[in-house]
């Protein structure tokens, strides 16, 4: 098979998903209307509430949901074969994620912005509201570990990327200096941090000759710096890195997919991976573990976190949602279907795929996995006449820079939701920012470094994308709620919330079930995967409750 067809081909259901499904949604189920008033103009601030244009906000929307999840996951995932992984990111996204991502983006910009946390508890109940930031909490925590693995790997096997991800921090600090105390524009100034990065991973590899020292640190030394870095960037003001490195990211992730797609093209690659692997060695079984490897790649809860908490206080106008929230979550399905190709037609023979996936811990576990993705776009990258070694250097930091914007956004999610339960309980010391961005990086630590190890990231992504996808869950329950109560028709997040609990819930039983046969090693994972799934069913039990009970109290209306 042809991955180049297969790309067309899913690019193609996308195109149609977004003309008629996300056309059907916008008009039938929410009915957007140009008119609608929208919160960035009813509550402008020039801080959070700042009514912004369509395609800066997609830019920024799509930038803060892309982090390194639809790469590792599906890159994980192609174990069982490139059908599964490829049919899932396809209609997941299309009829799952993407409607997801929109329907959280409309109920918030309803509700004057508000989280979906914060609505949960005015559509079901002031209980599900803390439960549901528990299991935010949990999520982010999961996430920083994971990300921070993540990382440290990819570091210990592509050393290259040190000195370029490195020099994205400096021009990511710069930039936010430059527009924010020198008042500069940011898009040209941009453009010239984004050329500095490019140019610095063609000195990747000398970096490494001249300090060949950090080519010895080990995975664990960098997740121990990683994790340090993440408090020191959840604490500082969110103009000075995250912000101006969110947007480097932007212009790195279409520069990526562009460059990915157009060696795509040129190579025209044969899948030498087989269609259908049902049973790897020492892997989960396909069903549910495929649902939840995928992860963001098809649906994910945290991209609800982000167009409830940042994009839906920017939409200039309601009907501005549909490009944004569906069309971002296609565009981050399009990531993972390029990360499947590059897994599964980056090799040139079907024995060097089988070097790395004949079995779950084949090759030394998820560095062999992330190296599937890497290695293989970096053939997809070299076929337009770039040398293989700086290619691979390029993909190297992509996937990293992704991976750590989702650290320090996580990190600073983490220390406002901390803050936020303080403040619920009345334990003031989580009002300073420093105690709760050091608790929430330093539970992320103790789970790095205590829960596996070797393989310790393939230990924690199962339990990630669990948690992830039952965040989603309780979004479309909340979702659901909400629409029954003004009149409308519900069935289409319903039935994937359904969906999406009865898959999780099965996922988070079998990993429980290895946990605890590994309770001595994986204690803090039986613990806490315990605690997430009985949070869960709690929220599904509340909110099918008040589903069932609710009654529309203007028909027709939204």
């Amino acid at each position: 098979m042809n991955a180049a067809v297969l790309a067309c081909l899913v690019f193609a259901v996308f195109a149609l998903g977004y003309r008629f499904y996300a056309g059907f949604l916008a008009r039938s189920i929410f009915v957007l209307a140009d008119d609608e008033p929208v919160p960035s103009r009813e509550l402008t601030d020039g801080v959070d509430y700042v009514p912004t244009r369509r395609h800066v906000l997609w830019g920024h929307h799509f930038a803060s949901i892309a982090g390194a999840a639809p790469i590792v996951g599906p890159a994980i995932a192609v174990i069982w074969g490139w059908l599964p992984a490829l049919v899932w990111v396809c209609a997941g996204t299309v009829f799952m994620g993407a409607a997801h991502d929109f329907s959280a983006l409309v109920i918030s910009a309803r509700h004057r912005g508000r989280s979906i946390g914060d609505i949960a508890g005015s559509v079901v109940g002031p209980r599900v509201r803390t439960l549901f930031l528990i299991i935010i909490s949990l999520l982010i925590w999961v996430v920083l570990a994971v990300f921070a693995y993540i990382i440290a790997t990819l570091f210990v096997s592509t050393p290259s990327s040190i000195f370029p991800i490195n020099i994205q921090i400096v021009v990511a600090m710069t930039l936010g200096w430059l527009v924010y105390k020198r008042r500069l524009p940011m898009f040209v100034p941009s453009l010239v941090c984004y050329a500095i990065l490019l140019v610095s991973v063609f000195y990747g590899e000398a970096f490494v000759a001249a300090v060949p020292a950090v080519a010895d640190v080990s995975v664990m030394t960098w997740v121990w710096l990683l994790l340090l870095y993440s408090f020191a960037a959840s604490v500082m003001p969110v103009w000075l890195l995250l912000q101006p490195r969110d947007y480097l990211n932007s212009h790195q992730l279409v520069t990526g997919l562009a460059v990915l797609s157009a060696g795509l093209v040129v190579l025209r690659p044969a899948v030498v991976a087989p269609a259908l692997n049902p049973r790897p060695e020492g892997a989960p079984a396909l069903i549910p573990f495929l649902f939840v490897t995928i992860a963001c790649g098809a649906i994910s809860g945290f991209h609800g976190l982000v167009s409830s908490g940042t994009t839906s206080k920017q939409l200039d106008r309601m009907t501005d949602a549909r490009s944004i929230g569906y069309g971002g979550m296609l565009a981050e399905g399009f990531l993972g279907l390029m990360a499947v190709l590059a897994a599964t037609a980056g090799f040139e023979t079907s024995a060097d795929w089988w070097h790395h996936y004949s079995s779950w811990g084949a090759a030394d576990g998820l560095a062999a996995k992330l190296d599937a993705f890497v290695s293989g776009g970096a053939h997809f990258v070299a076929a337009l006449g770039i040398p293989f070694e700086t290619a691979r250097t390029f993909m190297a930091v992509m996937v990293i820079a992704f991976a750590a914007t989702s650290l320090d956004t996580g990190a600073r999610i983490q220390r406002l939701v901390l803050a936020e339960l303080g403040d619920a309980y009345h334990v003031k010391p989580l009002g300073n920012r420093f105690v709760a961005g050091a608790l929430g990086v330093g539970s992320a630590l103790l789970l790095a470094v205590t829960q596996g190890n070797g393989q310790g990231g393939l230990a924690l992504w199962p339990l990630f994308g669990t948690t992830n996808q039952l965040v989603a869950g309780v979004t479309l329950l909340i979702v659901s709620v909400w629409l029954k109560r003004n009149g409308r028709p519900y069935v289409y997040t319903l039935v994937p919330m359904v969906a999406v609990a009865i898959v999780t819930a099965w996922a988070m039983v079998g990993e429980l079930m290895g946990y605890y046969a590994r309770f001595e090693e994986l204690w803090l994972l039986s613990l806490s995967g315990t605690v997430i799934l009985a949070l869960d069913l709690w929220i599904l039990f509340e909110g099918l409750r008040v589903l069932r009970s609710v009654r529309p109290v203007a028909p027709g209306a939204v």
